[in-house]
């Protein structure tokens, strides 16, 4: 072997992700809102970019690839097989164009927008919140509970008050012990005491309670229910969740009518007092897609109202560069040009991905649109990725944080990849949704009969669904419901 220095050439092959394709990437993932915010700051930094008003006409000079909108494309599905229409059709008669996600418009069943649809489970719905649940936040609970310690301590304990209220959580509960307090503030535990029972006089009532039965007790207090029966009740709360109302007759030394009047009242207290005081508002879901059920298949539009036109500005380009100039600026002007046309190209590739796979999951899923959650089918990324010839990982980017609206409610698109569970048939498989939907029905109808796992495995079975028990459980209890042990004590309570 050769130990002397010599030159050799090599042929090799190497992945190199550029900077652009990196951040084309990174466009996918992003919603329409976050694009905005991204091209606000692109806009910013580039001069030679313009972030155009939706509606307004380009300069007669401008190229078509020299600038991105959020122009409505439109995909047939489910049967249609119409080539695609122009980019200029006017689908008003379909009353489909979306330039706001307050717009409504008739799509399936003749309802679209953001208070359509009734049935499937989507974000909205006959049960959808009002708009009085949409204000803005109000105070929070700290602020709140300050301002009533201000006129309720004088200025030595306002700094204790204040500690305290530091320790409270957002559901108004107390999470440090009195002792603790009175040690790392070098004050007497008497003092804390005191401070922690003004406080627990403020509003809403219950808040800086130790646990669940000091703040149920404070809530009755204020109600003049805080009698020794009532005491007795609140002292035994694992008997009122374990349903033992024999038990709690003798311990309260109360008739059957008495202890239904004291449950009735206990289940009217909050639990938690300072979820009232939210701190954040509830965020309405703005979404990316817009579906409508039209003459000739299934219309798929990018949400125009929060994706601006992207525009670049060759005059102001040619401008600056007809000017005197070092080499440098000259490099700076030529890479400002090429970085605004690549992302007008990116934008516009963004947006037909989002509309390639959207088709295929509108495609896939044409039963839900029609039916409901009921018929929604299994459905992975590698299939929709292998239907439209891409890569699994881009369907996945494309379907992050993105929301799609259609006549039966506002859904993330995420929502529509579902695992298979198989018919007792021996037909097609069935979404896990879909059993889950089921389940749900089962139950709400069951009446006085508790249904047990057992007994709604024979029901599924019977409606063709091929499903263990245990399976049965887990979805019962990601639906938030209890065992039939659990449900049964529940209605007996309320009974």
């Amino acid at each position: 072997m050769s130990l002397a220095p010599r030159l050799d050439l090599r042929q090799s092959q190497s992945l190199v992700m550029t900077p652009q394709l990196q951040q084309a990437i990174k466009l996918l993932a992003l919603s329409n809102l976050e694009i905005e915010g991204f091209i606000a700051e692109e806009v910013e930094r580039n001069p030679l970019l313009e972030a155009g008003v939706e509606g307004s006409a380009p300069p007669a000079s401008e190229a078509p690839e020299e600038r991105a909108s959020a122009d409505t494309l439109i995909s047939g599905a489910g049967g249609s097989d119409s080539a695609e229409p122009a980019m200029d059709v006017d689908y008003a008669t379909e009353s489909h164009q979306q330039d706001s996600v307050a717009d409504g418009g008739a799509g399936l069943d003749g309802a679209l927008g953001l208070t359509g649809g009734s049935a499937g489970g989507g974000a909205l719905g006959e049960d959808a919140p009002g708009i009085d649940d949409f204000a803005a936040a109000g105070t929070n609970l700290a602020d709140h509970l300050m301002a009533q310690a201000g006129t309720a301590f004088a200025a030595d304990d306002l700094g204790l008050a204040a500690h305290l209220i530091d320790q409270i959580d957002e559901a108004g509960y107390l999470t440090v012990g009195l002792l603790e307090v009175a040690t790392r503030l070098g004050v007497p535990l008497a003092r804390v005491e005191a401070a922690l029972a003004i406080i627990q006089t403020f509003d809403p009532t219950g808040v800086g309670a130790r646990d669940l039965s000091e703040c149920l007790a404070l809530q009755a207090k204020e109600a003049d229910r805080y009698d020794p029966c009532m005491v007795k009740l609140i002292a035994n709360l694992d008997l009122v969740a374990r349903g033992e109302l024999a038990r709690l007759k003798r311990l309260c030394h109360v008739d059957d009518e008495d202890l239904a009047d004291m449950i009735r009242e206990l289940r009217g207290y909050d639990p938690k007092p300072g979820c009232r005081y939210g701190g954040e508002a509830v965020q309405t879901v703005v979404p990316d897609l817009f579906v409508a059920r039209t003459k000739t298949g299934w219309a798929i539009e990018i949400n125009a109202a929060t994706l601006p036109r992207v525009l670049v500005n060759r005059s102001y380009y040619h401008e600056l560069s007809a000017g005197p100039q070092d080499k440098a600026s000259k490099a700076w002007l030529s890479d400002c040009l090429a970085s605004a046309n690549w992302l007008v190209k990116a934008l516009d590739q963004r947006q037909r991905t989002i509309i390639k796979v959207a088709t295929e999951i509108v495609k896939q899923q044409e039963q839900f649109f029609l039916h409901g959650v009921s018929a929604l089918r299994p459905l992975t990324l590698a299939r929709v990725a292998e239907a439209i010839e891409m890569h699994e990982s881009t369907v996945s980017r494309v379907t992050s944080n993105k929301y799609l609206n259609c006549a039966r409610g506002v859904f993330e698109l995420k929502y529509f990849f579902t695992s298979a569970i198989q018919a007792a048939d021996g037909g097609d498989a069935v979404s896990a949704l879909a059993v889950k939907n089921a389940i749900r029905a089962l139950i709400a109808g069951e009446g006085a009969k508790i249904l047990s796992d057992d007994t709604l495995v024979e029901l599924l079975n019977a409606k063709g669904f091929d499903i263990a028990r245990r399976t049965v459980a887990k979805y019962r209890e990601a639906l938030g419901i209890g065992s039939s042990v659990q449900r049964r004590r529940a209605r007996v309570l309320e009974g």
